[in-house]
């Protein structure tokens, strides 16, 4: 037993003030994640901060057609929310590929944001890990990296992101909202995560205390076709090898707004902001999207084990954008 503290604060200000002010403290939500990865070893909180009572657990419409979605709000509330499958059914679409209905249940948003990598090496305290003890390897480049980073990994870390709700996210430029001790603060989720480099311990730019309450989602382009596909070894309960989250606006055949973010591929979601660029204004036929996605992934870097990945997204983002100009 590793002994620990729990504190169910009864204010926001209360609970940023007890992990900003305790080393080893950590926020507890629906503990999916953070549990299991207690039991593992691979993490040890000294204090669990409950933020399950502060009230960040609903969904509300904004005035210019956007959404605020709270930080504590469960998975399965979301993805089944009128306002969520009426606006952006992308996400709902993301939020139900993900995990079991049991997981989502408990799920929060906040939690799934901060959720941590799923590779086996960060997950067993026995072995060495980058991400979770600084400096001492990453035996996953000569090990098993079957289902780690294709593009934005390190020589110190190759481990990705497991969210698909994040994925969806990062396609539909959400905003995540972070409350400090020194007030809120609102980040482009494209900058709240960060690329390992040399400090993979660090997933987010999150300091230490700041707690999530919402995510804000701006509303949908008007009059686009959005799809979220998730290529995995098995129907259901499994992490995806490659997943992609698009949305498009079309003006007969001409690309007028494409956003492509994928998943299972990078340590973040992974906004393909190349094949976006080179898609707009042109038709979208199989050629256009294969040399599209092509000059995006001309920054891979895959090892042995996952150079699958590669061909892979290439056909996953082929299929599912001509199929999409096609409905």
């Amino acid at each position: 037993m590793r002994p620990f503290a729990y504190a169910r604060p009864t204010d926001p200000a209360e609970a940023v003030e007890l992990v900003t002010s305790t080393d080893g403290a950590t926020y507890l939500a629906g503990g999916t994640n953070l549990v299991d990865l207690m039991k593992l070893g691979a993490t040890r909180p000294t204090m669990l901060v409950d933020v399950g009572g502060l009230g960040f657990d609903t969904v509300d419409e904004l005035d210019d057609g956007g959404l605020r979605i709270g930080g504590t709000a469960r998975n399965s509330d979301v993805a089944g929310h009128p306002a969520v499958r009426r606006g952006h059914p992308l996400l709902a679409m993301a939020l139900l590929a993900g995990a079991s209905g049991q997981v989502r249940n408990m799920a929060t948003i906040a939690g799934n944001l901060l959720q941590r990598t799923r590779c086996g090496y960060f997950q067993d305290a026995s072995k060495p890990c980058n991400k979770r003890a600084p400096g001492s390897g990453c035996p996953a480049r000569d090990g098993d990296h079957r289902n780690l980073s294709i593009v934005g990994g390190s020589e110190a870390c190759i481990a990705n992101h497991p969210s698909d709700m994040a994925v969806a996210f990062a396609a539909l430029d959400a905003s995540v909202v972070v409350r400090t001790r020194d007030g809120r603060r609102i980040i482009p989720i494209d900058d709240f995560y960060r690329l390992p480099g040399d400090s993979p311990d660090r997933d987010t730019v999150l300091e230490r205390g700041w707690l999530i309450e919402a995510v804000e989602v701006p509303p949908a382009a008007e009059g686009a076709r959005v799809a979220y596909r998730k290529v995995r070894e098995r129907a259901s309960f499994a992490f995806g090898l490659a997943s992609l989250a698009a949305s498009l606006v079309t003006d007969g055949d001409r690309a007028v707004d494409v956003r492509l973010a994928l998943g299972a591929v990078a340590p973040k979601p992974w906004r393909a902001r190349i094949a976006e660029a080179a898609l707009v204004g042109g038709p979208l036929t199989e050629e256009t999207v294969a040399s599209a996605i092509d000059a995006e992934l001309a920054v891979a870097t895959p090892l042995p084990g996952n150079a699958f990945k590669v061909p892979l997204v290439r056909r996953l983002v082929v299929g599912t954008v001509t199929g999409m100009v096609g409905r």
